[in-house]
């Protein structure tokens, strides 16, 4: 990203700040005024590095009432959306056939953060302490647990790799050390975070 980007970008979000709060206001509800495409709302800052935006597409609220908003995961088999609300302890699903919201699509949920689908379908989440595998079947697969014989600090986020299905993910320092999170455990979290992967080849495959 050149310096030009950086200040450009700058520049936009210092107008944002300035503006009057009740310029900056929108109603994201059923009986919402239509908005013009683009929407003024979606920004890209560096369009070199993100060619992902919709240009006939606008900002659609679908839920409020989450403590804390996590892990979006789109199925595009089941056109349903899988998110984790970690303070309630809880995983919600959106089907997008008529809005329907699950509230509870999985309570305890282990204080689940990050999800993920794999290239068969199952749901791949990030619990509190380990990162675990939904089988078709309904059954529950611990995929991994500990890493050199430590415990992991509170998997976060991960991705299915393309070429040989295994999975990366993140094992940020703060994570199951954080009582907001879920249970404080005492198991020497250190920072930065570690950044793991599992093949699917031992029990506790993290490496």
């Amino acid at each position: 990203m050149d310096r030009r980007t950086v200040l450009r970008g700058a520049t936009v979000l210092a107008a944002t700040a300035m503006a009057a709060p009740q310029a900056l206001a929108r109603d994201y509800g059923r009986g919402a005024e239509p908005q013009r495409y683009p929407d003024s709302d979606i920004l890209v800052i560096d369009p070199k590095r993100f060619k992902a935006k919709v240009g006939n597409t606008a900002i659609k609220r679908l839920y409020t009432g989450c403590l804390w908003a996590e892990g979006p995961a789109w199925n595009t088999v089941g056109q349903y959306l899988v998110w984790s609300d970690i303070p309630n302890n809880r995983q919600l699903r959106y089907l997008d056939d008529d809005g329907h919201i699950s509230e509870q699509f999985r309570k305890p949920s282990n204080e689940s953060n990050g999800n993920t689908f794999d290239f068969q379908g199952r749901q791949i989440t990030a619990e509190r302490t380990r990162l675990v595998r939904f089988e078709h079947n309904g059954k529950l697969s611990v995929l991994a647990e500990q890493a050199g014989g430590k415990p992991l600090n509170g998997p976060n986020d991960m991705v299915v790799h393309p070429n040989d299905g295994s999975i990366w993910f993140t094992d940020p320092g703060y994570g199951a050390i954080n009582i907001y999170e879920g249970v404080q455990v005492n198991n020497g979290s250190n920072q930065p975070f570690r950044r793991k992967r599992y093949t699917g080849s031992t029990p506790n495959p993290a490496k």
